[in-house]
């Protein structure tokens, strides 16, 4: 930063802060959390040569990412981001379960108010008028509501620990 106030970095460091500073556009005096967590994981030296060997234009993206991944690190220190982005799949996979569910409820309360089709009108060779007399009626209109027992297979422990429902 070279001006009035030194950077987060050089603060922590407690170091003069130059003008030609690496963490001054990054890691500014407001913000001291970020740094402070971003050292405590990866150290100020890795990170210096990190957003050295990167192009300037992509060290802004690059200290976001170490800011994330310093924070999921120290939340869980056995899988950092990777437990994060795990739990996330689980949670778009029970997501798709339940939408899943719901339109098959949909379908089934469908069928059950549309009318089925007299057999005078189609032949026996039309496969719409096969299926609707021979199987779906009776697939449908006795299925009753699942969400309860699909509800109760979703909840399952997530990697944190806690009941996923």
């Amino acid at each position: 930063m070279g001006g009035n106030s030194p950077c987060a970095s050089c603060k922590l460091l407690r170091r003069r802060c130059t003008k030609d500073c690496i963490f001054a556009p990054y890691f500014p005096s407001d913000e001291p959390h970020k740094f402070a967590i971003v050292h405590k994981v990866f150290g100020a030296s890795n990170v210096s040569k990190m957003l050295q060997e990167l192009p300037v234009h992509q060290r802004t993206d690059a200290v976001s990412s170490l800011v994330y991944e310093a924070n999921a690190r120290v939340r869980d220190p056995v899988y950092g981001c990777a437990g994060a982005i795990s739990y996330l799949q689980n949670q778009v996979s029970q997501l798709q379960m339940q939408l899943a569910v719901a339109q098959a409820e949909i379908l089934c309360i469908q069928m059950q108010h549309e009318p089925v089709m007299p057999t005078s009108q189609t032949g026996p060779d039309d496969d719409k008028s096969f299926l609707l007399q021979n199987s779906l009626p009776h697939q449908y209109l006795n299925y009753g509501s699942s969400s309860n027992a699909i509800h109760d297979s979703l909840k399952r422990e997530s990697i944190f620990g806690d009941m996923i429902s």
